[in-house]
């Protein structure tokens, strides 16, 4: 199963549809949505009574020179707009936090999401497109639901409003003023999907030039060594002008609106006002009228103006929230399956005609059985890219066989629950992932019954399980720091922490991917008996490059060309690595 991200959009997305896709995460909003709509409500209720005060105004007390009249008037126009700001402010202050609150939300989503996916998922996609959507993404639609959304509706709400006041005062007029802004919407839903194409192709180039960075960023202790620093430097600017021919498009995309939306209300307004005067002329218009329905125009299209900035954030948001869709509706599969029962079988691990293929690969591992007994220790060698670390990887579970069965401990490797398999088998892989903090922080982690010990309590325990000698190695012991970076740290030292960190579990199964390749020969003697020291049922499978370092093993297995065959002993497995060369 490919897990490649297409990037491509959903089907044709609207204001409803984008809704549905983020309501699972305005479920929980509902009651502060609620307040923000009736405070959008009343700030765009008292925008639509204004005019009609100001026009009565005119039309009685300004002819009368009711001064008295023109100051109530005014008191209640200021009493208008101070109830317009209090529901803005309102408005605007709940809508933030449901912004924040929804990219809250959407982000634990994503990296929850993340974290359910298979090991493929990661081999099929570069980790700065991964942290692209995450980070700019999420924040993209934040923008939009904690600015746009409210804006947009009360725009709307507030247009409509206008539409019905100009029509119940004067038809004719009121027609001739809503007449250029049919034209606009139309080129606006014309062009809708366009817009949200530019926004996508920027969003996706943006990942793109993450990725770059994040791909230069974890390489630059190579790119120094080799100075090469020109290769990522004409990398990086060949993303970065896609980045930029993106965004420029993408920009002259969403503001294409703008001055249309400006045109149209300077249409409108020369139609009412030549409209206006002609109907003056002819007794059947007022002045006080004429003036409100020329501030009618004006709330009318100003909210249009507006609608062309919310427009391109909205387009911008359904762009975002397609990448972040695409995500969430991905599903593992790699799923636990039903409790099965205990195979016929006392072996520790067990392969029944296994095939496995990378995605887009040739196929690395071919009808391979074998079986592997409780206690014992085994090898697998054989040249690079044979499929060792693929057979380990299988062992573990990183990847389900593409045909085939695993059992652990006579269980169908599928059935059993994560948090058991992690207990049940160790990995000390050859390149140790170490996260920032403490030495200590790092040996527990995933240790539920030592990660509530003490610093003495877990120290009293590595003495017990002869692990203190590793210890000696660091300066300041279970204290000492390790950075986000790694390189506080050398990785033979990164290795011993791996090795203690596995050991500490006891595990069933004991997986070690050239785990002493970059020890001493004196650490390495150490961690041999170290490993002598496991429980008696603890299984072993040690994959090494160098014949040295599997004197000891009870089986080797040779690993080639999709095959797992049994090598028999030291001169054999040496013999058939030579063959293998030989024949290369």
């Amino acid at each position: 199963m490919k897990y490649k991200l297409e990037n491509k959009p959903f089907a044709k997305s609207s204001l409803r549809t984008g809704l549905k896709r983020l309501s699972p995460f305005l479920a929980e909003e509902r009651t502060h949505i609620v307040v923000a709509v009736v405070a959008m409500l009343i700030s765009s209720g008292a925008t639509l009574v204004a005019p009609m005060i100001i026009g009565r105004a005119i039309d009685i007390y300004v002819r009368s020179k009711d001064t008295h009249g023109l100051l109530m008037s005014a008191a209640a126009l200021l009493g208008v707009y101070l109830v317009g700001i209090m529901g803005s402010y309102t408005q605007i202050l709940t809508m933030g936090g449901v912004g924040r609150r929804v990219l809250y939300e959407v982000r634990n989503a994503l990296f929850t999401k993340l974290q359910s996916l298979p090991l493929a998922f990661f081999n099929d996609n570069k980790a700065g497109d991964l942290i692209s959507r995450v980070n700019n993404d999420t924040d993209k639609l934040n923008q939009f639901v904690g600015q746009g959304l409210m804006q947009f509706v009360g725009n709307l709400f507030l247009m409509s409003g206008v539409a019905v006041f100009v029509l119940s005062l004067h038809v004719r007029m009121g027609i001739a003023a809503l007449l250029p802004a049919f034209g606009v919407l139309i080129v606006t839903k014309v062009t809708s999907d366009w817009v949200k194409n530019k926004n996508l192709k920027s969003l996706q180039s943006l990942g793109g030039l993450s990725s770059e960075i994040q791909e230069s960023l974890h390489n630059f202790k190579v790119i120094v060594a080799f100075h090469r620093m020109d290769y990522f430097q004409r990398k990086f600017k060949a993303a970065n002008d896609v980045n930029y021919g993106a965004s420029v498009s993408a920009g002259f995309a969403n503001n294409i609106f703008m001055p249309l939306y400006g045109f149209s209300n300077h249409v409108a307004q020369l139609l009412v006002v030549a409209y206006g005067i002609t109907l003056i002329g002819a007794g059947q218009l007022t002045v006080g009228l004429l003036v409100g329905f020329l501030l009618y125009v004006n709330y009318f299209y100003g909210p249009m103006r507006q609608l062309a900035t919310v427009w391109s954030s909205f387009q911008l948001a359904l762009a975002a929230l397609d990448r972040i869709s695409e995500m969430l509706t991905l599903e593992s599969n790699m799923p636990v399956l039903a409790s099965s029962a205990k195979a016929d079988s006392d072996f520790a691990l067990e392969f029944r005609n296994v095939h496995f293929t990378y995605s887009g690969g040739k196929e690395v591992l071919r009808n391979v059985s074998l079986a592997l007994e409780k206690g014992r220790s085994y090898a697998l060698v054989g040249p690079t890219g044979g499929g060792k670390t693929t057979t380990a990887s299988l062992m573990s579970r990183l990847y389900d066989p593409n045909e085939g069965s695993v059992f652990l401990g006579g269980r169908d490797i599928r059935s059993i629950d994560p948090g058991d398999r992690a207990r049940k088998v160790g990995v000390i892989p050859q390149e140790p992932f170490l996260f920032t903090g403490t030495v200590r922080e790092n040996i527990v982690y995933g240790n539920e019954e030592f990660a509530g010990h003490s610093t003495e309590q877990l120290t009293d325990v590595l003495q017990k399980s002869d692990l203190s000698s590793l210890l000696s190695r660091f300066p300041e012991g279970l204290d000492t720091k390790i950075a986000s970076s790694g390189n506080s740290i050398s990785l033979g030292q990164k290795q011993l922490i791996a090795f203690m960190r596995a050991t500490l579990r006891k595990p069933e199964l004991l997986i070690l991917d050239e785990a002493t390749a970059n020890i001493d020969t004196v650490t390495e003697q150490l961690l041999e008996e170290i490993l002598k020291k496991l429980p008696a049922e603890t299984t072993k499978v040690i994959i090494a490059h160098r014949l040295n370092t599997i004197d000891n093993v009870d089986q080797i297995f040779f690993v080639n060309s999709g095959e797992v065959t049994l090598a028999g002993s030291m001169e054999h497995a040496l013999d058939m690595l030579l063959h293998e060369k030989r024949a290369s």
